[in-house]
């Protein structure tokens, strides 16, 4: 394979950049840059030269093959994060023969061809590097530990031993087998069973906390769902006006929560009308609040409520302009700030409760490979039920559950979906 280099940090000044290089010629790269290579994996200070002329004074750090990120031998120069600094070392790179400058997310595929990383702790990382909140830090980096890979291989072994007592039976037909293995077959498969659904459960609350979730503001018009976006932005998100009709699209403020991501929607005022353009509006806004996790309906003393959207349960009714008026209910005033922080409060409590039970799962991809072995393991029980005339089919859907499993961590199929994964990665990971 080629050697490959880039830019492995982010562009611009900075005080530190690092310029990583993989491959076969890696390590050969460096001459003309040093008299002489550090030891593997110990980073020392050396003057990069190129042409009698100091680029730069720079950390250089070597690693052998099998010991790097992507596996092959690799290179990593800790420079001066000036963009004069690096232009100069990169120039001088790709002058050099044998060398060419790295793809999007070419670094992290070597890992993956080189079973560095399974395919779900390349997306485990690519979360990682665009985690917002603190939440999704750290169920990115529970999948780039191999969170995911560890539990396919904990569910394959169940499934290869549930296959290895169906051969067994298989192989032995015409004889006495002394043990009947139908009982341990469906205790191995019955517990399997329960733990996949488990996951495939939990899964959804795994990709809320991964996308972030969605709270409408709802209401009719003048009841204070600009002013209350405003309050939650700290900043004139939203236009104000007494004029009612004044938000005709959705308004979206995206918060980070008590480390969940939470997309706040300020939407169209609901009411009847006959303008075209308010129509459109309140179209999107009843279709994005049927959407959404959470809905906050505001309503106000006096104002009379027109019915466009359902109540969910765990759904929010709120009080507005309690500096106005007392009614009895959870109240709340954008204009002098009473409430708000306990109605925060009460949504991320609401959130985080239904975030308890989040599976390992965190993209579609993964929930729809588990449910296809699900399938399959449903399969092979029915199967069972009819006896052993019908253990070579139980048999077979079990290797088909054990497909479904590959296809999560990458053993197989892969090529279909990497284009996708590695299109969110920049040049240099």
């Amino acid at each position: 394979m080629d050697t490959i280099y880039a830019l492995a940090s982010a562009r611009g000044k900075a005080g530190v950049s690092i310029v990583r290089i993989s491959g076969v010629d890696a390590w050969s790269a460096l001459e003309g840059f040093t008299p002489e290579l550090p030891k593997p994996r110990v980073a020392s200070l050396r003057n990069l030269t190129w042409q009698g002329e100091i680029l730069d004074q720079a950390l250089v750090l070597v690693f052998e093959k099998g010991a790097s990120f992507t596996g092959e031998t690799s290179v990593e120069l800790h420079l001066h994060g000036s963009q004069a600094t690096v232009k100069a070392v990169m120039t001088a790179l790709a002058a050099k023969k044998g060398l060419r400058l790295a793809e999007a997310g070419e670094f992290t595929r070597r890992a993956l061809e080189n079973g560095c990383l399974d395919l779900a702790q390349v997306e485990g990382l690519a979360d990682l590097i665009e985690a917002e909140t603190e939440s999704q830090r750290k169920q990115a980096l529970r999948v780039l530990s191999g969170a995911i890979g560890r539990k396919a291989d904990s569910w394959r072994l169940a499934l290869i031993r549930a296959s290895a007592l169906l051969a067994a039976t298989i192989d032995f037909v015409d004889e006495d087998v002394p043990v009947d293995v139908t009982p341990e077959v469906h205790g191995i498969l019955n517990d399997l069973l329960v733990d996949l659904q488990a996951q495939v459960h939990g899964s959804q609350a795994a990709e809320r906390i991964r996308d972030g979730f969605e709270v409408a503001i709802i209401g009719p018009p003048n009841v204070g769902k600009s002013t209350l976006l405003n309050v939650l932005a700290g900043r004139e998100a939203a236009i104000i006006s007494e004029i009612a009709g004044t938000t005709r699209d959705v308004i979206e403020l995206r918060m980070d929560l008590d480390g969940l991501a939470v997309t706040f929607l300020d939407t169209a005022g609901l009411r009847e009308t006959i303008d075209p353009i308010e129509k459109i509006g309140i179209g999107r806004a009843v279709e994005r609040a049927n959407s959404a996790d959470l809905r906050l309906f505001l309503r106000s003393a006096g104002q009379e409520e027109a019915s466009f959207v359902s109540a969910q349960l765990g759904d929010l009714v709120v009080w507005t302009k309690a500096d106005l008026a007392g009614v009895e209910g959870f109240q709340i005033s954008a204009k002098t700030g009473l409430g708000v922080a306990e109605l925060v409060a009460q949504i991320v409590k609401i959130l985080k409760e239904r975030t308890a039970d989040a599976s390992q799962l965190i993209r579609e991809r993964h929930r729809l490979a588990v449910e296809g072995a699900i399938i399959h393991v449903k399969s092979a029980l029915s199967e069972l039920n009819y006896g052993l005339s019908r253990t070579e089919i139980a048999t077979e859907e079990l290797r088909c559950a054990v497909r479904a499993l590959d296809v999560l961590v990458g053993r197989i199929d892969v090529e279909q979906i990497l284009g996708e994964i590695f299109a969110s990665f920049c040049i240099g990971k």
